[in-house]
This record gives structure tokens, C-alpha cells and sequence, in this order.
């Protein structure tokens, strides 16, 4: 009967990191997907320097660990200029700007494989390349790169364990503090891990039903 109670109670406390855990993920992926759409249209606009400094950009966020932005962003700029940052601020910030790179590629390589002729059928017809992006090209491109952007979220989803490191009760951290009070580290651990699966199933079936719905848009 105690081995049940601390069972539960156990699950109960780790399980309570899920809101937090989902509030980091959804603040983030919204910060990446605006971050990514304007670094996907700098790649494909007709300006050299716009579009070469967004892939700098990608190149150097794609190219580092998270866990070393999320340090640099929390621990190491405010050392340098005086200033307090949260954990909320400081891990929405990390994770959009990371994020922002993967899902440029992602709406990148969705806008190349519209026909070429849309955009020509456009510009002949004098559309505004504002207009022809929102209402034409960006919404055939969206239902291609779908799965690529759920993806893209169950990874952000993953990755946001890393603000346990800055002592943020998340699932992660919940799991952590158990293990560490009880000396038992693998019930803990396991109850973390089912709790960010079901997260996953969660995200993948909300993706398949907007999926459906953009199919259905379609006929």
C-alpha cells in the first residue's frame, strides 16, 4: 500500500511539469515558425545580402548545440552587460532562435517545390509579391511541409528537458528531484519519459487532424 501511495504521488509531481513543459514548447515554436517564415523569405527574395545573412544565421544555429545557446543566452550575455534574465525569457528565446533556423529550411525547400510557373503566372497578372506569397505560393507550400513541421515541434517538445539545467520545474526536473530525495532513479526517470510520449502522441494526432483538414480544403 505505501509503495502504491509513493507511486502515485510520484507521478502526480512529475506529471505536473507537463503544463510548463507544454508553455515552453508552444511559445517557442511559435517564436520559431515567425522567425523561420521571415528567414525562409530572406532566402528566397532577390536581395544578396538579405538572403546570405539568413543562411549565416542558419549556419551558426544549426551548427551549435542547444544546451550551449541556452547557456550563452541565460548565463553568459547578462554577465557581459549587467542585466537579469528569467528562465521563461531566457529559454523561449534559445529555443525560437534555434528553431527559426530548422524551420526557415523547412518553409525554404516547401516554397521550391511550387512550380515555377505560379510565380511567373503571378508577377504577368500583377500580383504584389506580398500577395502572391500569402495567398498563393505559402499556402500550396504549407500542406507539403506538414509532417516536416510536426517534427520540427516533437523535437522543440524534446529539447525544452534542457531547461531543467536551469532549475525550471519541468517534467525533466521534477524527475531529477525525486531521484535525488528517494536515491531511486529509474521510476522517476521512466514516469519523465512516459510523460513526454504521451506529449508526442498528443502533438502527432492534433498534426494529423489539421492534415485532414488541409486535405479536405483541397476538393
Amino acid at each position: 500500500m505505501d509503495s502504491l501511495h509513493h507511486f502515485l504521488s510520484t507521478l502526480s509531481y512529475v506529471s505536473e511539469g507537463v503544463f510548463l513543459t507544454l508553455e515552453y514548447t508552444l511559445l517557442s515554436l511559435l517564436g520559431g515558425v515567425v522567425l523561420g517564415l521571415c528567414l525562409a523569405l530572406m532566402k528566397v527574395g532577390e536581395y544578396t545580402i538579405a538572403r546570405r545573412a539568413a543562411q549565416f544565421y542558419t549556419s551558426v544555429f544549426r551548427g551549435t548545440p542547444m544546451l550551449v545557446q541556452l547557456s550563452i543566452i541565460y548565463f553568459g550575455a547578462p554577465s557581459l552587460v549587467s542585466y537579469k534574465i528569467s528562465p521563461l525569457m531566457a529559454g523561449v528565446f534559445a529555443f525560437s532562435l534555434n528553431s527559426g533556423a530548422y524551420v526557415s529550411e523547412i518553409i525554404r525547400s516547401g516554397i521550391k517545390t511550387i512550380d515555377q510557373g505560379q510565380f511567373e503566372a503571378a508577377k504577368a497578372l500583377g500580383i504584389p509579391y506580398s500577395l502572391m506569397m500569402a495567398h498563393i505560393i505559402l499556402p500550396q507550400a504549407l500542406r507539403g511541409i506538414l509532417p516536416a513541421l510536426v517534427n520540427e515541434a516533437i523535437n522543440l517538445l524534446k529539447e525544452t528537458a534542457l531547461i531543467s539545467t536551469l532549475g525550471e520545474a519541468d517534467i525533466m526536473r521534477r524527475a531529477q528531484l525525486v531521484a535525488a530525495e528517494t536515491y531511486s532513479y529509474f521510476e522517476p526517470l521512466m514516469m519523465a519519459a512516459v510523460c513526454y510520449y504521451f506529449l508526442v502522441l498528443l502533438l502527432s494526432g492534433i498534426a494529423k487532424l489539421l492534415e485532414k483538414r488541409l486535405s479536405y480544403d483541397c476538393y
